[in-house]
């Protein structure tokens, strides 16, 4: 019904309701050592909540998915999120931004997410019924500049993985080495834009 409640499991009662969203919300998981509540909904929108504070959201933001249906927290900063879509998100949280893509069942609703126990590899399965194992390892080093975004040219999202784009795609290997080369002059921007702006100073 677009609300979050809060169960006190001793009691056997709801201690209390947050207001409604226009969504329903479909997924919940703890981030930042338990100082937030982040929650998925069926519109695309994560929706971030204070640890006792539930009744209104501190922040919220669409990740452009058709929605939030699984939250995997992979760090206190870093969630895996899965959609309706087929695809697993990479996202930051504060700053609010995704990362990048992890992988994708095409054209398949992910149902759920689990990590490896040392947090290598992530495993994902879908209505394709097929599970898939996702190397992650490097997520944990990622690092994100404060609310700092450059969209690619051709709107597509950043490839976390080899096979982020799809491994049936015969050409996807080709896609790798522009890919690096638009990543590298991303760099160089920045590169000059912080030069620039310490120049000013």
């Amino acid at each position: 019904d677009g609300t979050m409640g809060v169960f006190n499991i001793k009691r056997r009662r709801f201690e209390l309701l947050s207001e409604y969203q226009s969504g329903d919300l479909t997924s919940v998981a703890l981030m930042k050592r338990g100082r937030k509540v982040v929650c998925g909904s069926s519109e695309g929108t994560i929706y971030i909540f204070n640890w006792n504070g539930f009744g209104a959201t501190s922040d919220r933001f669409a990740v452009k998915a058709e929605s939030v249906d699984c939250i995997l927290p992979v760090t206190d900063n870093i969630m895996c999120i899965a959609s309706m879509d087929g695809y697993i998100r990479a996202v930051n949280l504060l700053p609010n931004r995704v990362i990048g893509c992890i992988g994708q069942h095409v054209g398949e609703p992910v149902e759920e997410l689990a990590k490896s126990r040392d947090s290598r590899f992530l495993v994902s399965c879908a209505h394709d019924q097929l599970i898939k194992f996702w190397d992650i390892s490097s997520l944990p080093s990622t690092t994100v500049k404060e609310y700092r975004k450059r969209k690619k040219k051709d709107g597509r999202m950043k490839s976390l993985t080899k096979k982020a784009l799809g491994d049936n795609d015969f050409f996807s290997g080709l896609v790798e080495e522009p890919e690096k080369k638009e990543e590298k002059d991303e760099e160089e921007e920045e590169e000059d834009e912080e030069d620039s702006d310490s120049g000013s100073d």
